[in-house]
């Protein structure tokens, strides 16, 4: 799943979601209330429903569309620790590109055709983008092991402070879905005990 995952609120202008959508280059917005628990979807179809629906012409003074007049109420979800391929069989048995996940009402990721094909079907690109997000979660959220990945082999740079950290990476990058082997390319000058 994607996470963090940008919502709307469903009393917001439609134009919000137009805009967020645009902005994130995404096509599926979770549509939350004022408790943030889950409501429905807004997506690209949503939009373009409503404009080929060729709502009337609004008059000065008329009320903007709100976000809850238009989404996809009652969205399929999923939990947390729910099978990928339950998911993508609900996903092409209902029609649905994006699934919120949620728990107790709150979305806390979302599963998009792309997140399911991913792991099915990984890339090296998909390998390298879930590679690095690893890294850089462990490193506290800072870039300081790059990592590419070609024909399944993964290369990552940079120095470690000890031996316990440098496995802990190449073990985070090994399990990584796409990545067959893993190759530690360790900068001059790094700083690893017993050197």
């Amino acid at each position: 799943m994607t996470a963090p995952v940008h919502t709307v609120r469903a009393d917001a202008p439609l134009d919000d979601a137009v805009a967020l959508l645009e902005q994130k280059s995404i096509t599926t917005l979770p549509v939350v209330d004022e408790q943030d628990a889950l409501v429905g979807l807004i997506s690209e179809l949503d939009l373009l429903r409503q404009q080929k629906a060729g709502a009337a012409p609004r008059g000065r003074g008329s009320p903007a569309p709100r976000i809850g007049e238009v989404m996809s109420s009652r969205p399929l979800v999923a939990w947390p620790d729910a099978d990928v391929a339950t998911i993508a069989t609900a996903m092409v048995e209902q029609g649905v590109h994006s699934v919120p996940v949620v728990v107790e009402e709150h979305v806390v990721g979302i599963v998009s055709r792309c997140d399911v094909l991913r792991t099915i079907l990984p890339t090296d690109w998909s390998a390298q983008r879930e590679a690095q997000r690893r890294l850089d979660s462990y490193a506290g959220g800072r870039h300081r092991w790059p990592v590419a990945v070609h024909d399944a082999t993964a290369t990552v740079d940079g120095s470690f402070d000890d031996d316990t950290e440098r496995s802990v990476a190449e073990a985070l990058v090994r399990t990584t879905v796409g990545v067959d082997q893993v190759r530690v390319a360790e900068r001059s000058g790094a700083n690893r005990a017993g050197s």
